[in-house]
């Protein structure tokens, strides 16, 4: 399994600064390019339009000046609460212009809420020669400045344009106007180096915060921090590329009472995480090397997501105790993820017991070796351990180095679990090339699923010269099997990954409306 992509890419990035010459620098920002990439795609969207178009000119019902007489304002006649809640959707910088259209909405950006997004703030037009430190530098004194006069309350800041390494005397005081002026959101991304820029223990004056999202930073030490630091309010926490002890994760858990969601990302260094909260909801892990994660006591924990958490098959310890209501789990990597029940460790050929079973989990997305022995084996003692599971993904991973493929008669014999033979509905499996080992699988399944509704069949992008041959040669191999479920339907797609395999959306998994956030793992056509 390849490492992590932020694994590589930081590999690459100290290669790069032990160079040092001009080419080097070029590819040492267009390797921060994309990493920043990387990260940005873990942070909530953008809460304003920035190509919103704001116009003075009613003389004419399209505003283009071409009609003869004035026409009616309505938009200036909306109640005060709806233009504030109107600009703060706006760039800052056209917000701050609506000051202009007339003395009605003269006073209304100061009053309304501010949305700040600094990547909005520059270049401006002409600028684009601007070095990336000049860019910065911009960056910083338009947010100061803005912070400075606006009155507040902040409903959300986005601050990546900074490289705040040059700039860490106004750390200090942006976190000082953010707390008194009861900043709700805030995104703060340390760009483009050091990798390791301290965070101000300030962090934890941001009384108001409900949802943070850091990243590129070294957090602060907590055991030097007053005994009141805390979130009171906060319910979203995401923690990208920041370097973090895990004494100081778990005191973020222990200081933050109403947590609902944590997504801990790109991390650049090992992490183990002890999940003991009664509020969280979800909790992803998302390309970080992780050597353990152990659910302590989490009775409200619903979701726990690993994507891409065991680069270079390193193993990783996932502990399960006391989360009743636990529904959707993933990607587990049977043979290298370490499953643990309670006191029990699962290994090959453990039989379900009631101390050995997660029979809330209604959801389960798993990474198959196919073609490596010893860990396609795993796959029976995994799924004995969610018997109540309905709806099933399984991702054939590729191997590079097989070892041996398992036989139908394999199958036949050591996986007919609770969950295959009476409660999955659907099954989704993801990136089928061919391999006789995943059509015995896949036999298997329509043989002995007798609840089974949908089976849908995603072909990796690339690996056959003919996706419409294939998909009708499978389903011509797969018409001569006695079905356990007559009412099954048969789906062959492609996936439009032309690389294959899939990739993660921490929003869609934070969605309380998405049912299942694996469907938004891969894209088909």
């Amino acid at each position: 399994m390849d490492p992590p992509p932020l694994i590589a890419i930081k590999r690459m990035l100290h290669q790069l600064v032990s160079l040092g010459t001009e080419m080097d620098a070029l590819l040492l920002d267009q390797t921060m390019e994309r990493m920043y990439g990387l990260l940005r795609s873990c942070l909530p969207d953008s809460p304003v339009y920035a190509d919103a178009f704001l116009s003075a000119d009613f003389s004419s019902p399209g505003g283009g000046g071409g009609g003869s007489g004035a026409v009616e304002d309505r938009i200036s006649a909306l109640p005060d609460e709806i233009l504030r809640d109107v600009i703060s959707r706006l760039p800052a910088k056209d917000a701050a212009r609506t000051a202009a259209l007339s003395s009605r909405w003269r006073p209304l950006w100061r009053s309304a809420p501010l949305v700040l997004v600094d990547t909005l703030l520059v270049p401006d037009e002409g600028s684009l020669s601007l070095s990336r430190e000049a860019e910065s530098a911009a960056a910083v004194a338009a947010v100061s400045r803005i912070l400075e006069t606006h009155p507040g309350p902040f409903r959300s800041v986005d601050l990546a344009n900074g490289a705040m390494d040059a700039h860490r005397a106004e750390l200090a005081r942006w976190f000082y106007l953010l707390a008194v002026k009861g900043v709700e959101e805030l995104v703060f991304v340390n760009r483009p180096f050091p990798l390791d820029l301290p965070l101000p223990p300030a962090i934890f004056s941001l009384a108001s915060v409900r949802r943070l999202h850091l990243a590129v930073w070294r957090f602060p030490n907590t055991a030097d921090l007053p005994r009141g630091a805390a979130f009171p309010h906060l319910r979203e926490l995401g923690l990208g590329c920041v370097v973090m002890e895990d004494r100081d994760l778990d005191f973020v858990l222990a200081r933050s009472p109403v947590l609902e969601t944590l997504v801990f990302h790109s991390s650049q260094k090992q992490v183990n995480l002890r999940i003991v909260s009664s509020s969280l909801w979800c909790v992803q892990l998302c390309m970080c090397i992780v050597q353990e994660v152990s659910v302590v006591d989490a009775p409200r924990l619903e979701r726990l997501f690993l994507w891409e958490t065991a680069g270079d098959r390193v193993g990783t310890r996932v502990k399960f105790g006391y989360a009743p209501n636990l529904q959707a789990v993933g990607f587990l990597v049977p043979g290298v993820h370490v499953l643990e029940i309670g006191d029990a460790v699962i290994k090959v050929g453990t039989k379900a017991t009631p101390k050995t079973v997660l029979p809330s989990v209604k959801i389960l997305a798993l990474k198959v070796h196919f073609r490596v022995r010893n860990e396609a084996r795993m796959l029976p003692s995994f799924l004995r351990c969610f018997p109540s599971v309905e709806a099933l993904h399984i991702q054939s991973e590729k191997d590079d180095q097989p070892t041996g493929t398992l036989s139908h008669k394999f199958w036949q014999e050591a996986c007919r679990t609770e969950c295959v033979q009476s409660h999955i509905r659907e099954i989704v499996f993801h990136e089928y090339r061919g391999k006789r080992s995943e059509l015995a699988f896949l036999k298997f399944v329509l043989e002995n699923a007798e609840a089974l509704q949908q089976m849908t069949i995603v072909l990796a992008n690339g690996t056959f010269s003919s996706g419409v041959a294939e998909a009708a040669k499978l389903m011509k191999d797969l018409s001569y099997v006695k079905r356990a479920s007559e009412s099954c339907n048969l789906v062959v797609l492609e996936s439009s990954n032309f690389e294959g395999g899939s990739f993660w959306c921490c929003q869609a998994a934070f969605d309380f409306s998405v049912t299942d956030p694996f469907y938004y793992c891969y894209t088909v056509y």
